[in-house]
């Protein structure tokens, strides 16, 4: 292992016990934004990109999401959020986006969101798209409602796709205090309510050419939309070797009566290890968008295994886990929260059987 990578290890460990484990209840029960742990791991140039192989790039964000989704899931998919944005503008050819406002997503002065949710079910034939897009001097003027979009603020971005007519389609980066843009923040959900997500409402907002994307959205789509996936797989995997770990950690309790609970700890480390090894080896191929297939099924196996982890958690933990504020019950509802986030698991299960390709 590299020393750059050593360095990088421990500073993440340290912000993880400095900035996050002592919010972790706090953010799952308060509705806590962890704004300064998000910006901290800019700071401290764990998302820089310049000079460096993609393939490096996605390793190390891959392993960003897991190290952080083992203590607080919540906070590694704001991660998440962010690297999908961050994700956008480096695919880009938008020398506005590139120049000025990349760089202040990844040394922390700025924090992203995903407004894709919508536009990734209209690819896979399943949703409309719900913004609208007219062209007028120097940009366009979009108008429509995005039901869901997590990790925003009022100084934060977010990427969104709007129809221009049936053939053409537009991506955008758009700052949340745009004028015309209103949020509403959403806290009624069963888990995972400090990801600072909002309704968002588009009222004739002024889009500049600056903030565009890609002007031929269909194609750009099958660009990101592999790492999109990619980078979802380890709030799963993170997961599971949290709930793996508390298993193991609780296992002579009661006489040690739960040796006979039919899923035992060896049996998911042994369905944890291979999931792992082939997210890392996507990871760091040379084309993400020839293992399309690949990445739409081991995204699904995460989420059945996770569930299963998560599940078996509650057993091996009895009563103690049937507690709001336990450790087990909240890695249960953000796992519940990862089978739907989009792609869903019916999602996921509809993509593989068809098998929509990229291009």
């Amino acid at each position: 292992m590299a020393i750059k990578e050593l360095k990088e290890i421990k500073v993440l460990e340290d912000l993880i016990v400095n900035q996050l484990k002592s919010f972790v209840r706090k953010i799952d029960c308060e509705a806590y934004y962890p704004r300064d742990f998000l910006t901290a791991l800019g700071k401290f140039g764990l998302l820089r990109s310049q000079g460096l192989p993609e393939s490096e790039i996605l390793f190390r964000e891959v392993r960003l999401v897991e190290e952080i989704a083992k203590v607080c899931m919540t906070t590694a998919f704001n991660l998440w959020c962010h690297l999908a944005s961050l994700t956008y503008i480096r695919k880009s050819d938008n020398l506005f986006l590139k120049n000025e406002i990349l760089p202040l997503l990844e040394n922390g002065q700025l924090l992203g969101g995903t407004g894709l949710s919508n536009p990734m079910k209209y690819y896979a034939g399943i949703e409309s798209l719900h913004l609208k897009a007219k062209r007028s001097a120097g940009g366009y003027n979009v108008s429509g409602q995005l039901p869901s979009v997590s990790n925003l603020g009022q100084d934060h971005w977010f990427g969104i796709i709007a129809s221009v007519n049936e053939e053409e389609r537009i991506m955008a980066f758009v700052p949340c205090h745009a004028k015309g843009l209103k949020l509403k923040e959403k806290l009624e959900y069963l888990g995972v309510n400090g990801s600072a997500t909002y309704a968002c409402s588009f009222h004739d907002v002024f889009i500049p050419d600056d903030w565009i994307i890609a002007q031929q959205a269909d194609e750009f789509v099958a660009k990101i939309r592999p790492v999109f996936v990619l980078y979802q797989i380890p709030l799963g995997l993170g997961v599971t070797e949290a709930s793996i770990q508390s298993i193991e950690k609780i296992c002579n309790k009661q006489g040690g009566c739960n040796q006979f609970l039919s899923i035992q700890p060896d049996e998911l480390l042994n369905e944890l290890k291979p999931l792992r090894e082939k997210v890392y080896q996507l990871s760091e191929s040379s084309d993400l968008t020839k293992h399309w297939k690949d990445l739409l099924q081991v995204r699904l196996d995460v989420v059945h295994l996770t569930l299963k982890a998560v599940q078996a958690g509650m057993l091996h933990h009895g009563g103690a886990g049937y507690i709001q504020k336990s450790d087990p019950s909240r890695r249960l509802r953000e796992s519940y929260f990862l089978a739907n986030l989009t792609p869903t698991v019916k999602h996921l299960e509809k993509m593989i059987q068809s098998f929509i390709p990229v291009n």
